[in-house]
């Protein structure tokens, strides 16, 4: 059987679940990686390539229709990126079986519009947060059972656990970012009654940026450590007893690696009561879930104060991972996917009436659902990622693809 995976590009976390999918399928299926712009980093598509499989990039979007034309099925890597918008809305696919894998979970913005959900063959979310959004919730029984839910986050396959790792020990990994994670964060650890308690955030960040600023303005700053990018996440990870992750309640995150890994390394997760974590993490068992950022202080000096909860919950949270979140049993409900909708005939697809024809239509698309208001297109924002209008702007130039 031979897979097409049209995506944007094979970065950050579509890469890495591919990778590891790529050496866990259970059947030699053919996949080829249909890429629609240059990448950054070839990590993740070097690794797909030596596991066997075909990653190339598109030159124009003719390209796109004539791959799809050998493949038995197409799966669309779907986020809210400018290219793959623009690829859905413009290429002249040919009647094939189409396949959308959401790396957006579409609880809150970037969103999931509804008519992709009903063209689409098959929809597989990431997260089973999702499920209770109105366009899933709301389908009626033949619709949902086109439905999936498949997680592009796996653990550690071996993790390590160094003993000598102090309760006091909080790791964050992810985004250092206000547009992620919740900016009480430091006010949470300022709190803390532990003075020898030390937060550790690995991600990118700015030095002079509003995370560095707010850090440096704690009450005790030396309780935090900004340790920038880093290329082993295991054992960044494996310093800590304490993965603290508390992101804003209107966050893009759906799968969240970092959980995932921090969990499966026996790290006891303290987050807060967002859909994506509260569909991972089980309160008391596996992580605490608390409601507000000062719960947040009170759970991490608990188990600073409780060693033996600590080694309980971690180890609980390690085992779990291990049975859900690994990449042989991810790939194994895809192979049952592939199997499934090869059967089926191929059929004409109309992507374009769900999400228009110009950039500014598939921006708004990816803003709003039916029946809501545009309030901030994020006019002042300069970011050329994560779907930004600045992003879409970038790729789309042209004054006439804006006007109304």
């Amino acid at each position: 059987m031979n897979i097409l995976h049209v995506t944007a590009h094979l970065g950050g976390g579509v890469g890495k679940a591919h990778a590891a999918l790529a050496a866990a399928m259970p059947l030699p299926y053919r996949q080829h990686y249909l890429l629609l712009e240059q990448p950054r980093d070839n990590r993740y598509a070097e690794a797909i390539e030596a596991a066997g499989h075909r990653v190339e990039i598109a030159r124009e979007l003719d390209q796109v229709a004539e791959r799809c034309v050998d493949a038995d099925i197409v799966q669309f890597e779907f986020w809210n990126h400018p290219r793959l918008l623009e690829c859905l809305a413009r290429t002249r696919f040919p009647e094939m079986r189409s396949l959308f894998w959401s790396h957006i979970s579409g609880l809150f913005p970037p969103v999931i519009a509804p008519g992709l959900v009903a063209e689409a063959d098959r929809f597989v979310l990431t997260t089973p947060a999702s499920l209770e959004l109105p366009q899933f919730r709301d389908l009626p029984q033949e619709r949902r059972d086109r439905l999936a839910v498949i997680s592009g986050a796996f653990g550690f396959a071996k993790p390590p656990r160094p003993p000598e790792a102090a309760p006091g020990n909080l790791c964050y990994l992810g985004t250092v970012d206000f547009i992620k994670m919740h900016p009480g964060i430091f006010a949470a650890i300022d709190a803390l009654q532990h003075d020898e308690a030390r937060l550790r955030l690995w991600g990118a960040y700015e030095p002079d940026g509003a995370v560095a600023q707010a850090a440096a303005a704690m009450r005790h700053p030396h309780r935090v450590m900004l340790e920038g990018m880093t290329g082993d996440p295991a054992h960044a990870l494996s310093w800590a007893r304490i993965f603290f992750y508390p992101l804003r309640p209107d966050h893009y995150g759906t799968g969240e690696n970092a959980l995932i890994e921090a969990m499966s390394l026996g790290l006891v997760p303290v987050v807060l009561a967002n859909p994506a974590e509260c569909a991972i993490v089980r309160q008391g068992q596996t992580g605490f879930i608390a409601s507000s950022i000062e719960e947040c202080s009170a759970i991490i000096d608990r188990l600073i104060d409780d060693p033996q909860l600590l080694q309980r919950v971690g180890q609980s949270a390690m085992d779990e991972i291990a049975l859900s979140h690994a990449p042989v049993q991810a790939a194994k409900r895809f192979a049952a996917l592939w199997e499934h909708l090869a059967r089926l005939p191929k059929r004409a697809h109309a992507f374009t009436p769900a999400i228009g024809s110009r950039p500014i239509d598939w921006y708004r698309a990816t803003r709003i659902l039916p029946g809501e208001t545009l309030v901030d297109e994020g006019e002042g924002d300069d970011r050329r990622s994560k779907g930004s209008l600045a992003h879409f702007r970038a790729a789309f130039p042209d004054p006439a693809e804006w006007d109304d």
